[in-house]
């Protein structure tokens, strides 16, 4: 029993039951026995894979409940946001989509692994995803600077909904930069909300909200993207 992740969710409002903790057991020691053999994550100690990888995915909550919305996590590599999201909130419908076809055979087992459903994954790049403007919620965690990630996340969110980047907490220069590329695109900075993962480490969730169907022709080309950013 990890008593501070658990005191931690508490925070959040989650009651966890053992279900609920026996699933994040068995993601814990999945991530860890693949990480050998493939590049998943540099966390690998127990209380720092509960601290900065799971209850930080979980700081999604933070920015309102998730109940019954439809979520596209773009580049979630070992499945961070979206698989501690789903576990904690199952009626969630989770859709992942990452460009490593090794780190989708991953998520593919370790989603039957914790007797997952409503979850689907897609080997692709976001840019060549189809369903735009069609998600309530887009996350994107440390996936490239924000001018970037916002033409390759913003586009699959519908009006009304959200797109949330999470980044380290000094984040205003790239929250800056990405101004144009949030009009462009449909949206509208809605808040950074801050939270501390560690005494020593505090990460921000930057959120952009849907007011606008984004154009047809985005998201362009990554090629593209990175050589000339909105």
């Amino acid at each position: 029993m990890n008593e501070p992740f658990e005191s931690r969710l508490r925070t959040l409002g989650i009651e966890a039951d053992e279900r609920t903790l026996a699933r994040f057991r068995m993601y814990f020691e999945f991530l860890v026995a693949r990480n050998q053999v493939m590049n998943l994550t540099a966390i690998t100690d127990e209380a720092d894979v509960y601290q900065k990888h799971f209850w930080d995915s979980l700081a999604i909550l933070k920015a309102g409940p998730l109940a019954g919305l439809t979520l596209l996590d773009v580049g979630a590599g070992a499945g961070f946001p979206s698989i501690p999201l789903k576990i904690v909130c199952p009626d969630v419908t989770v859709t992942i989509i990452d460009a490593l076809q090794k780190r989708i055979g991953f998520l593919d087992e370790l989603i039957a692994k914790l007797e997952l459903t409503g979850v689907t994954t897609i080997h692709g790049r976001a840019e060549e995803l189809a369903g735009k403007n069609s998600y309530d919620l887009v996350t994107a965690r440390a996936v490239a600077p924000l001018n970037l990630l916002t033409e390759l996340c913003l586009p699959f969110a519908k009006v009304g909904g959200k797109f949330i980047a999470m980044k380290t907490g000094a984040c205003e220069a790239e929250v800056k930069a990405a101004a144009r590329a949030i009009r462009t695109l449909g949206g509208k900075l809605g808040g950074i909300r801050r939270y501390n993962v560690s005494a020593d480490r505090e990460h921000a969730l930057v959120i952009i909200d849907k007011i606008a169907a984004t154009g047809p022709e985005y998201p362009r080309p990554f090629a593209q993207i990175k050589k000339k950013p909105l």
